[in-house]
């Protein structure tokens, strides 16, 4: 036994003997905490300890002691005291006794504890019954569930919890069905807020909006309108089968509003994908008396990102500075994440330099960022220091330094970094370690070894994989092998017109009207409606929409008039549009005005004419930019003296001074 084991036991063993002479506690008196034991926290020999605490009447304070310890060891221990002939505990004792050797891992000693009982009450069939389903043994504990007495309202919410949490949501809803007629003949409350949560669960999980309302109304019948958690969960249910209107109703009625249904509240917002509502709903909370937490500057900070606006990104970092956030918590993680996705690769690097102790999610949120913002050789040079530092870089980790690789047309580096994944640092590829490397040898042509790639991988390939194999081919026109990609991705999602017209652009540089003219009709057959290009821009805290041709803008004929203007200029600097991105077998006159009044050419025109001269314009489209937009933004970069920054559903593009960050390899 070492030297400090040594003095520990000899302090308890001192300690334990005082414990045994002390009087024993009057029968009225309250039960010491268990702070009164301060000893007991770290001692090695924690049988010497249940013994002069069972020794003393003590037992609930053993039993705690068991518990704080995880020690089944000591758990028997106190059994073997409980079976002392001089005594006959009550029920409640063995009881516990039950929920000590569950909760301690030994579902056979609490079965045989439960056995040897000479009376069992509800809460001994409650008590086992719970270890049975957090065991995940959910046939053992309906089968309890069925042999108790007389249940009470424990039975019914562990029962109805236990299927939830094991993905049986249907069986969930019937037992709680089952509840509502028993107690109703018995003249006994509905229901309470545990029942009431899990089965507001069960309703969520099934997506069942009417069942939802059922429970609702019982809700109401059993006088549970103001309980928080019974409330919360009742708007997650709304908000999660579908009906947001009806979840931001029950939070509106909710009394004692928190941050914790405020930050829920906003989440569901987003979750529904209604984002600029949730960040309405977070600029209205200031105005109330309740402080936003971590939580809620995450989730905001979250939607953002995905909506590219900085502004309000750097409010709320403004706020989070003013109120104290800790520097080194996750949502200072988001708010580097904001800055990047929002194309502020720059704010986001100085950011990060000034984190006390940056950890994994924000090294990786910064290696991540420089690579979607066209700087994968910095994303790189991060990478090396992340390896300096010490920390171990994770799956997602080496998908941002892989995706560097293939902004940067880095292929033997690439391929190094794939390899050392498992070999130097014991990882298991993911799908998107191969959907990188795929697309990495896809643009630099290298198919074969991206088919040998494809055909010895361990796992399915997925959509994103046989995407950027088709996004390869595009670049390289490979028909043979585009076909086989597209095969692929229309049995996976039929419904993303994305791959058709991905194919058919394939075609249509090829010439091959014939075959564009069959993908379209398949699309047809289909039901396939081609996403809408849509692009925006932020100006002065406003966002500004425009889909293609649109001009529906308050402001368009001066955005038509300007770009009209541009096209002139454009094309005396020498730019030739590119028609090849024009699915119609149509004249080559009307193909370019196809491509004029494309929506991100929109966007920007606007920003060039609603800014002053030098500000840096930065849209965002939700799909990817095309070929002759790229083209065109190099000319207007270079006759606005603008610097244009393009967030498409791909990566960052920009462009100043005639070229692009990507180098025009993307």
């Amino acid at each position: 036994m070492s030297g400090s084991c040594q003095l520990r036991t000899r302090r308890f063993s001192r300690f334990a003997r005082n414990l045994a002479a002390a009087s024993p506690p009057a029968p009225c008196s309250c039960p010491p905490s268990p702070s009164f034991f301060p000893e007991a926290e770290t001692a090695s020999c924690s049988t010497e300890f249940i013994d002069a605490l069972c020794c003393r009447g003590f037992f609930h304070e053993a039993f705690d002691q068991c518990l704080r310890l995880r020690s089944l060891k000591a758990v028997r221990r106190l059994h073997s005291h409980l079976r002392s002939p001089l005594f006959n505990p009550p029920t409640t004792l063995f009881n516990r006794l039950i929920d000590a050797y569950c909760k301690c891992g030994s579902l056979v000693d609490a079965r045989k504890m439960f056995d040897e009982m000479p009376h069992r009450d509800t809460c001994s069939f409650n008590t086992l019954m719970a270890g049975y389903s957090n065991a995940g043994d959910l046939a053992e504990a309906r089968r309890l569930f069925d042999e108790i007495p007389v249940r009470d309202h424990f039975s019914w919410s562990s029962i109805i919890a236990c299927y939830t949490r094991h993905k049986f949501p249907t069986q969930s809803l019937e037992l709680y069905r089952r509840m509502l007629r028993e107690m109703a003949a018995e003249n006994s409350k509905y229901s309470n807020r545990f029942t009431a949560s899990s089965a507001l669960a069960a309703s969520t999980a099934v997506l069942s909006l009417r069942h939802g309302r059922e429970i609702h109304c019982h809700i109401v019948r059993a006088g549970l309108e103001s309980d928080a958690v019974v409330w919360s969960a009742l708007s997650d249910m709304y908000a999660k089968c579908g009906s947001i209107k009806n979840a931001r109703q029950v939070f509106d009625l909710s009394s004692g509003q928190d941050v914790v249904s405020w930050t829920a509240m906003i989440g569901r917002y987003f979750d529904a994908g209604r984002r600029m509502e949730g960040l309405e709903l977070f600029r209205h909370m200031f105005s109330t008396c309740v402080r936003p937490n971590d939580f809620t500057f995450a989730g905001v900070l979250d939607a953002c990102s995905e909506l590219a606006v900085e502004g309000l990104g750097r409010q709320v970092h403004g706020h989070m500075i003013r109120v104290g956030s800790d520097p080194s918590s996750f949502a200072a993680s988001a708010v580097l994440h904001m800055y990047s996705k929002c194309g502020n690769i720059e704010k986001a690097n100085i950011f990060f330099e000034r984190m006390p102790n940056p950890d994994l999610v924000a090294w990786t949120s910064l290696i991540s960022g420089f690579a979607q913002n066209g700087q994968p050789r910095k994303a790189l040079h991060y990478y090396e220091l992340l390896l300096e530092s010490g920390i171990r870089p994770d799956n997602i980790t080496f998908v941002g330094v892989l995706s560097a690789c293939v902004h940067a047309g880095l292929v033997d580096k690439g391929i190094e970094i794939f390899n050392s994944i498992k070999e130097k640092f014991e990882l298991r590829h993911t799908t998107d370690h191969y959907s990188c490397v795929v697309d990495l040898l896809s643009r630099a042509g290298r198919f074969q070894k991206a088919e040998e790639i494809i055909n010895g991988m361990p796992l399915k390939p997925d959509k994103f994989l046989w995407a950027s194999l088709l996004a390869g081919c595009r670049i390289h026109r490979n028909l043979k092998l585009a076909k086989r990609a597209a095969e692929s991705l229309f049995e996976i999602e039929p419904e993303n017109a994305a791959t058709y017209v991905t194919l058919a652009n394939i075609y249509a540089s090829a010439g091959m009207w014939d075959e564009v003219v069959k993908i379209r009709r398949k699309m047809d057959e289909r039901g396939v409606v081609k996403k809408p290009g849509s692009s925006w821009i932020e100006v002065k805290q406003k966002v500004h929409v425009f889909l293609v041709g649109d001009d529906s803008h308050l402001q368009a004929k001066q955005i038509y008039a300007f770009l009209d203007k541009l096209q002139i200029k454009m094309k005396e600097e020498g730019y030739v549009p590119d028609t090849n991105f024009v699915l119609h077998d149509i004249e080559e006159e009307q193909k370019e005005n196809n491509l004029s009044y494309h929506s991100e050419k929109l966007a920007v025109a606007f920003g060039i004419i609603a800014t002053p001269p030098g500000t840096s314009i930065r849209v965002f489209k939700n799909l990817r930019i095309c070929g002759d937009c790229h083209t065109a933004f190099k000319f207007i970069s270079n006759i606005t003296g603008r610097e244009i920054i393009v967030r498409d559903s791909n990566r960052f593009h920009k462009f100043k001074n005639g070229d692009c960050s990507c180098g025009d390899y993307w």
